[in-house]
């Protein structure tokens, strides 16, 4: 539970955090990201991701994520905007561009920034891209797995 506005005299009671995950195109990091983020927490907590330039879901994302057996089949690229009036307890920036351009958000929101490279840069055949992939879900999974850690 999240206790808000004790500052102000008044206590309003929240079930769940509040993430947004953040990476430029919101295709391939802060998808997996936001997708082992609600696998490792269930329902504890609300995760969104979202871009300042979104594209589409990378279909590499998509296999990596499916061989940890996590589904994103459903998961839309989201421009970073829908999200400027949502009262956040914690954004989390997963490439350096996203964290230099991320706007800031109102009242409450932690910034936490994880650089990962861009698996989506990688060069080579699909099994060489496709591990660029896991490396970095994996990354991200250890991250995300110590930060939960640390709010119990």
């Amino acid at each position: 539970m999240v206790a808000e506005g004790l500052s102000k005299g008044w206590l309003f009671v929240r079930e769940k955090l509040q993430v947004l995950i953040l990476c430029t195109a919101n295709s391939a990091r802060s998808q997996m990201g936001e997708g082992l983020l609600r696998h490792l927490a269930g329902d504890k907590v609300d995760v969104f991701s979202a871009g300042s330039a979104p594209s589409s879901v990378n279909p590499f994302v998509v296999r990596a994520m499916r061989e940890r057996g996590i589904d994103i089949t459903s998961h839309r690229s989201e421009h970073l905007d829908l999200y400027l009036a949502h009262e956040f307890d914690f954004v989390i920036t997963v490439c350096d561009s996203a964290a230099e351009s991320c706007p800031v958000f109102p009242r409450r929101a932690k910034r936490i920034h994880w650089s990962f490279p861009d698996p989506a840069a990688v060069t080579g055949d699909d099994s060489a891209i496709l591990q660029s992939f896991i490396d970095v879900r994996e990354g991200l999974e250890g991250k995300l797995s110590a930060w939960l850690k640390t709010l119990t």
